[in-house]
């Protein structure tokens, strides 16, 4: 899924390119023009944003300012954006919280980079530190390795219990039969590539046996963890 990055910027040529140029790269767009804006869209938008380009010179409040009282309570990816090349300035800026900074002008696809850096980071994170994942009444505990539905421990080999770790990581994620080989069996398995399709068999028995199916076949592609109910909800 897009990442929504909030983008503090007060010069409307510079606002346009970037956002074409994010849009183009599946990113959705925030837009706001100056520091006291961008923490009132801030605070409303909290829980989507992801990461903020955050400009230093703006209206009303600058971009060092509006890092310091965002970092009072929250550790968002923010990445500084200035033409101020000064040592000093980078230094102030990193020292006062911001994850990165680039300096204008600079080329789209060295921003571009930058961003995808933070947020592949930032996605190792969670998926370290998360250890309850739960899709409809499936429910699967790292801490424990135990694994419920609808209440009731099932009971998985270390391969089922790998292979619905991976799907459920991904969930509404469609992953490719080799992709699940990598990942569940590793680069160097030598055995037959039906492998995944038994141990989907296996486990589709178990979890969604007399059960509303959760595991899906995408033909001619892979496997997805889905909760078609909470896609019918959302369509209504």
């Amino acid at each position: 899924m897009g990442k929504t990055i909030l983008l503090v910027e007060d010069e409307d040529s510079l606002i346009s390119f970037l956002k074409t140029e994010l849009k183009f790269e599946d990113y959705t767009i925030i837009v706001t023009k100056d520091g006291q804006e961008a923490l009132t869209s801030y605070a409303s938008n909290q829980q989507q944003i992801d990461l903020i380009i955050l400009d230093w010179m703006l209206p009303k409040l600058d971009g060092l300012e509006v890092m310091r009282r965002i970092r009072r309570h929250d550790d968002v990816p923010i990445i500084m954006m200035t033409a101020r090349d000064y040592i000093g300035d980078k230094v102030a800026g990193l020292d006062n919280g911001a994850d990165d900074y680039i300096t204008k002008p600079f080329e789209i696809e060295e921003l571009l980079a930058r961003i995808r850096v933070i947020i592949r980071r930032e996605q190792r994170h969670d998926e370290q530190t998360q250890t309850n994942y739960q899709i409809a009444d499936l429910a699967l505990d790292t801490k424990s390795r135990q694994v419920h539905r609808a209440g009731k421990i099932i009971q998985l080999t270390q391969r089922e219990y790998n292979l619905l770790l991976i799907l459920i990581k991904h969930i509404g994620e469609t992953l490719t039969r080799d992709e699940l080989l990598d990942l569940v069996w590793g680069v160097d398995f030598e055995g037959q590539l039906n492998i995944v399709d038994v141990y989907i068999r296996y486990l589709r028995h178990k979890v969604d046996f007399e059960s509303q199916p959760l595991i899906h076949t995408v033909r001619g592609v892979g496997y997805t963890l889905r909760d078609d109910n909470d896609h019918a909800k959302k369509a209504e």
